[in-house]
C-alpha cells in the first residue's frame, strides 16, 4: 500500500462521530459489541461494522470472551500511525511531482538543465540559482543527513562538476549549514534560514 493509500485508510477510519467515540470509549477499557451499541443508542451490527473499519486501519484488536468479542483500542499501533504518517516528509511525498515545482521553477529548470538534468551553466542572478539549489535539495537529499563534504561531493557530481559553486551555495542561501570543522553538512528548516 503507497503511503497515500495508508494515510486515506486512517483518516477514513476516523472520519465518523460514531466511530471518533468508539476509539474514546476504548481509550478507558474493553468493550464487547453489545456494550458499545448500549452506550452509543446504536444496533450492534452498526457497531460491528464501525468496529471492522477501525480494525482494518489496525486502530483496534478483538478477542473472544466466553461468547462475546471484546474489542480493544491499539494505543501503540494509533501512536505509531499518527508518527509516521504525520511527518513532515511522508506529507510532502503526498505531492504529485509535476505540481511540486511552480512555473517559474520549471522555466529556469529547462533553461539551465539539459535532457539528462546535468546543468548546463550556473545562473548569475540569485533568484534563479537558488532554484538550482532548492532543485539538487529535492533530488538528491531526501534523507536526513548528515552527510560528509564527500557524500555532499558525490552526490552533487550528477548536476554538475563545479560541486563547489553548489555546496558553497547551500551554505550562502542558508540552506545547509557545516560544523567548525567543515565537514559535515546539514540541511537547514527554512525556518530556521
Amino acid at each position: 500500500m503507497s503511503t497515500d493509500e495508508v494515510l486515506l485508510s486512517f483518516f477514513k477510519s476516523l472520519a465518523d462521530a460514531n466511530r471518533l467515540k468508539i476509539i474514546g470509549l476504548l481509550a478507558h477499557r474493553t468493550h464487547s459489541v453489545e456494550e458499545l451499541a448500549e452506550v452509543l443508542d446504536l444496533r450492534a451490527s452498526t457497531v460491528s461494522h464501525h468496529l471492522a473499519r477501525l480494525a482494518s486501519a489496525g486502530l483496534v484488536s478483538a478477542t473472544v470472551q466466553g461468547h462475546y468479542h471484546v474489542y480493544a483500542l491499539d494505543t501503540d499501533a494509533l501512536q505509531a500511525r499518527a508518527r509516521a504518517l504525520l511527518t513532515t516528509r511522508e506529507l510532502r511525498e503526498l505531492a504529485p511531482r509535476t505540481d511540486s515545482v511552480d512555473p517559474y521553477e520549471r522555466k529556469v529548470l529547462a533553461t539551465f538543465l539539459d535532457a539528462q538534468g546535468r546543468l548546463t551553466a550556473h545562473p548569475m542572478k540569485r533568484k534563479k540559482f537558488q532554484v538550482i539549489l532548492h532543485h539538487a535539495l529535492r533530488t538528491w537529499f531526501t534523507d536526513d543527513g548528515p552527510w560528509t563534504e564527500a557524500e555532499v561531493n558525490d552526490r552533487l557530481k550528477a548536476l554538475t562538476d563545479d560541486v563547489a559553486s553548489v555546496r558553497r551555495g547551500f551554505i550562502d542561501h542558508g540552506l545547509m549549514s557545516r560544523d567548525r570543522a567543515g565537514s559535515t553538512y546539514v540541511r537547514l528548516d527554512p525556518a530556521d534560514a
